[in-house]
Order: C-alpha cells, then sequence, then structure tokens
C-alpha cells in the first residue's frame, strides 16, 4: 500500500444529471412512457430500448468518461416543478464483509442489472432502504421519509445497492432476486459471489418543507435506484484489483 494512501476500498464515478423520460429498459423494456418519470445519469443514451450495446456505444456525463453505465431514479419535485441534484456521486466500496473477504471480491459483470429500493412500498418498512438526510446538517438525523433541511443545506439520498451476486444472473424477474445483502459479515450461500457495492449519493439544492416534496413514484420511502452497468470489463477488472480487493482508496481514475 503506498504510504499515505487511505485504507478504505473504493473507487467513484461522479455521473450528472443527463435527462428526464418515463422510460425504464430494467422494469418495463421497450415501452417507451411505460414509467414514472425518471431521472438518468451517466449514460446519455438511455431509453426504454437501451441494452448493453447501445450503452457501450454511447456517451456519458461521468467522470471518468470510461463509465458508460446508466444509473436512473424517480423524478424528485418541489410542489410541481421537478428538481434534478446538483451532486451525483456513485461510490464503488468493499465494504458488508470481513476484510478478508474483500479479496475475493469479483468485477460487476458486464450487463448487471440492478434494482435497489421498493418503487411500490406503502409505508417505511424494510424494503424501503435509501434514507433521507441533510448535507451540512448531521443534527437533523436521517429517515426513510424526507427530512425538513435548514434553510442553506441540501436535502440528500442515500442508497446502498445489495452486493452478493448468484454468479450466474444478469437480471431476474424482479431485478433483485439474483443479488443479496451480506448476512454477518459475509455473503450467503445462495449469492456467493462478492461484487462491489454500489452507494448513490443524490444531492438536491432544496430545503425547507418536506410537505411540498414528492417523488414520481410517490412519497420519500418509495426512493429507488436503478443501475445498469457498463463499465468496460478490462476497467472494471482494474479498479477491482487496484482499489477494492488490497482496500485502497482510489480517485475517479482508479488509482490510488
Amino acid at each position: 500500500m503506498p504510504p499515505g494512501a487511505v485504507r478504505v476500498a473504493e473507487f467513484v464515478a461522479e455521473c450528472p444529471y443527463t435527462h428526464r423520460l418515463p422510460d425504464d429498459p430494467i422494469v418495463v423494456p421497450g415501452l417507451p412512457g411505460g414509467s414514472h418519470m425518471h431521472s438518468f445519469f451517466g449514460n446519455t443514451t438511455t431509453d426504454a430500448d437501451s441494452d448493453v450495446t447501445s450503452l457501450l456505444k454511447g456517451g456519458t456525463t461521468c467522470s471518468p468518461k470510461t463509465d458508460l453505465s446508466s444509473y436512473w431514479v424517480p423524478t424528485l419535485y418541489s410542489g410541481d416543478k421537478p428538481v434534478e441534484p446538483t451532486g451525483t456521486t456513485f461510490y464503488y466500496l468493499g465494504e458488508g464483509v470481513r476484510d478478508e473477504l474483500m479479496a475475493k471480491t469479483r468485477p460487476l459483470p458486464l450487463g448487471l442489472r440492478i434494482v435497489a429500493g421498493n418503487a411500490k412500498a406503502t409505508k417505511p418498512d424494510a424494503s424501503s432502504n435509501a434514507r433521507w438526510s441533510c448535507l451540512h446538517a448531521g443534527h437533523v438525523g436521517s429517515s426513510k421519509d424526507f427530512v425538513e433541511c435548514p434553510s442553506g443545506t441540501m436535502l440528500e439520498s442515500y442508497l446502498d445497492f445489495p452486493h452478493c451476486w448468484n454468479g450466474k444472473d444478469l437480471d431476474s424477474a424482479d431485478h433483485k432476486s439474483h443479488m443479496s445483502y451480506p448476512v454477518n459479515g459475509a455473503c450467503p450461500a445462495s449469492h456467493p459471489v462478492i461484487v462491489p457495492k454500489l452507494r448513490q449519493v443524490l444531492r438536491y439544492p432544496v430545503s425547507g418543507d418536506p410537505a411540498k416534496f414528492r417523488l414520481a413514484s410517490g412519497p420519500g420511502f418509495t426512493m429507488h435506484g436503478d443501475f445498469f452497468n457498463a463499465w468496460p470489463e478490462a476497467e472494471m477488472e482494474r479498479r477491482v484489483r487496484d482499489c477494492i480487493r488490497p482496500i485502497v482508496k482510489c480517485g475517479a481514475d482508479g488509482t490510488p
């Protein structure tokens, strides 16, 4: 490990907002307008017909430009006005499993599709695992529903994606059951392959009374994220090898 390196298994992509469409190429592929409104980050070509081939040919807002993945969430509204995040960081982390298992982390397979959170949640239960908080106002605390952020701060959304894979399916009927969260610091036998954990952090330039906010999918606890992996395979492999397995914090270029 280089002297002074931070012992955190991490590489990041900053992927600003690109466009809004009522499309969802994971949940309702091939059906333009078939979904609630989504805000897309990263790949600039994402629409209802997107697949691995089209994403790999697309452009991106991400830094690094090598990340051609698509990320999307239900659009946030303040009243009837859509609000897009001005901070859009996607962390790839070695977390949630014991250190000695981190060395077994495998790259996220090209074309992997994951949905985290629950768009159909009717209350803030265990299925709604996104949380809301306020940037620079930690005293407010976090919640599964919108929180009231003081003037001058920003509403923040955190969402951790599952990072235990069954080792064979790039998707599943519910877009979740091919993946699992770790249990007691290890991946369950049903989902034995450890992959980097995606953490989505979005910062919205709004504050104040949460009653004025809603998501295209409903209340704050319906927050969910979709991820369609289109990192070129060699690039993902290098970052897992150089950042995640040795537990090193890397920059956007994938080096410590």
